[in-house]
């Protein structure tokens, strides 16, 4: 099959062009072209807010799958649904499993989960996105398939919550470090990391299903961890064998620093638990391989290969240590307050 990836550069799409390839498929990019090209794949250059340019740069392309990976408001998917209206069989757009309902009605999330999350943006825009592909599938017959990840990391991705995304390597510097690393809560909500070459074979495995149009998939490990044995995990492939954990309450958290509402009530330190019956019905023998202790541990190990990689943000650094002093602040006027009588 001829298959166009919008975007291609990220975490999760890395990881899914290569076993596209490898499948026999034919594999384009559209990007700005600003990235090493893979290997086997060929790039069209246009920048997404150049219509006109991308107009041009697809014409006398068709396509059998269109996996669009960086659309993030209606107006990306209204745009594509112009653009591909008929230029391709399948059209995929990577959402968020964050759209589910938050906090749930039922611990078990399948596909039919309401939709809706009030305290995130990022979501929220997802959730609209969702919608406006839905319309044009039931409009025109749009070939729209929506498709939910949740956290998915890779070999170059530390997936712990409250960590630096660009500079993911700071969490396991403070682990080794023994400074205090955050964990929301008592550290007993239940979370779901996938890998992402996990993530990519039940990607591919829907490519070109004319079943699936219409549908939406969430594609998740099966594995459940509590986030005290997700850091714990990540501190025995560190080889730290006691993390300094400081279990803070989330609204302790977000009191300090508002901006971690989103990631934190809309996702992380909200229990999440997947039902991948669906994703296994379409492509039937899927099943994520890959646990997150074996995962983790091929993460730290890419990061000590090279020195290079081991970038830190101090910003974050700062403000963990300032969060953790004041909560330790806070306890100790509670104890003080509370032993006066």
């Amino acid at each position: 099959m001829k298959i166009l990836f919008i975007g291609g550069s990220g975490v999760i799409s890395r990881a899914a062009a290569e076993p596209t390839i490898a499948a026999g498929h034919e594999l384009w990019l559209l990007n700005r072209g600003q990235r090493r090209p893979i290997d086997g794949v060929r790039t069209l250059v246009a920048d997404l807010a150049d219509l006109e340019g991308v107009r041009a740069a697809l014409h006398g392309h068709t396509w059998d799958v269109v996996v669009q990976w960086i659309a993030f408001a209606p107006a990306d998917i209204r745009r594509d649904v112009e653009l591909f209206r008929d230029k391709t069989r399948q059209y995929l757009f990577i959402s968020s499993a964050s759209v589910y309902q938050k906090p749930p009605a039922h611990y078990l999330i399948t596909e039919s989960t309401p939709r809706a999350n009030p305290h995130w943006e990022y979501s929220r825009l997802k959730i609209a996105c969702e919608q406006e592909l839905e319309a044009a599938h039931q409009a025109t017959g749009f070939p729209g398939v929506i498709i939910r990840p949740s956290l998915t990391y890779g070999d170059d991705q530390v997936p712990l919550v409250l960590n630096s995304w660009g500079q993911s390597w700071t969490a396991i510097d403070r682990l080794r470090r023994g400074a205090p690393v955050i964990v929301p809560g008592d550290g007993t909500s239940l979370w779901t990391i996938t890998h992402n070459t996990d993530f990519a074979r039940g990607l591919i495995g829907l490519f070109g299903n004319p079943a699936t149009l219409g549908q939406a998939f969430h594609i998740t490990s099966d594995e459940v961890l509590t986030w005290n044995q997700i850091f714990r995990q990540a501190a025995d492939a560190a080889g730290v064998g006691a993390p300094k954990l400081v279990h803070i309450p989330s609204d302790f958290i977000i009191s300090c620093v508002p901006a971690v509402e989103g990631t934190l009530l809309g996702d992380k330190a909200v229990s999440t638990v997947f039902d991948n019956t669906k994703i296994k019905r379409f492509v039937p023998g899927f099943a994520a391989r890959i646990s997150f202790a074996e995962g983790i541990r091929r993460t730290v190990a890419w990061f000590d290969a090279d020195p290079a990689r081991k970038q830190i943000d101090e910003a974050t650094n700062q403000r963990w240590d300032k969060l953790a002093a004041a909560y330790e602040a806070a306890l100790a006027q509670a104890r003080t307050r509370f032993a006066a009588g």
